[in-house]
């Protein structure tokens, strides 16, 4: 039996690297995609199991034929992971019309799009999981994200639909709700520059935890969990 196959839409540094890392550690093929086309530490030149591909996950028939591409390479996906978002943030004023289509876009049009590929054939084998990178922003919005929110919240809701049609089919659909600063060279440097390690979330956890996701019995799904540093205040 070969390799099962793991497709991150959204590979790139921080969440993306550590989903990557964790998945083949756990001996899985990898189809990394992304707008750039990033290689993971270079391994797609003597590794055949581990391929990159450039991908616009706002475009949807990009998206569908970057995954037809993996399956050609690979075999057939058995876990895709959606990191794709597109952080458009501003209040009313700072965030234009264009931005705001942007946004959502990446966020929940190109999930739609990567589901109805792969939705079908998975739930034909019985089997297969689709992962989320959700936000708290899913949830509420805020001053700064007026784009961003109503991206991330209909990235849930289509999340939630699509558990209740492929979940009876074997499919497990999971939403996960990330609450804090992701841990990566950006956000210290940009976006909370003063802060303790304590203050941001590890991303190798959460991928860790998309890993137990992926590997979750049918008889005990979890469709959303969210995930938090114990400093957070929520």
């Amino acid at each position: 039996m070969g390799r099962k196959v793991c497709a991150i839409i959204g590979f790139g540094p921080g969440l993306g690297v550590a989903y990557a890392e964790t998945f083949n550690q756990a001996g899985y093929s990898l189809g990394l995609l992304s707008r750039s086309g990033a290689r993971f530490n270079g391994e797609e030149a003597t590794n055949t199991s581990v391929r990159a591909y450039e991908c616009d996950a706002g475009d949807p028939d990009n998206l569908k034929a970057a995954l037809t591409s993996v399956q050609s390479d690979l075999g057939l996906i058995d876990v895709l992971i959606y990191n794709a978002d597109l952080a458009q943030f501003g209040a009313l004023e700072d965030v234009s019309e264009l931005q705001f289509e942007q946004s959502w876009r990446v966020g929940a049009l190109g999930l739609f799009a990567a589901a109805k590929a792969l939705g079908p054939q998975m739930s034909e084998r019985g089997s297969g999981a689709i992962i989320v990178s959700g936000a708290t922003a899913a949830l509420r919005g805020n001053v700064w994200t007026t784009a961003f929110a109503p991206s991330k919240s209909a990235q849930r809701t289509l999340a939630n639909a699509l558990a209740k049609q492929l979940g009876p089919k074997g499919v497990h659909i999971a939403y996960l709700v990330i609450d804090g600063v992701i841990d990566t060279e950006d956000t210290r440097t940009n976006f909370a520059p003063n802060e303790p390690d304590e203050f941001f979330i590890d991303p190798q956890h959460i991928a860790e935890t998309a890993l137990m996701l992926a590997h979750q019995d049918k008889s005990a799904w979890t469709f959303e969990l969210d995930i938090r540093p114990f400093g957070e205040k929520w």
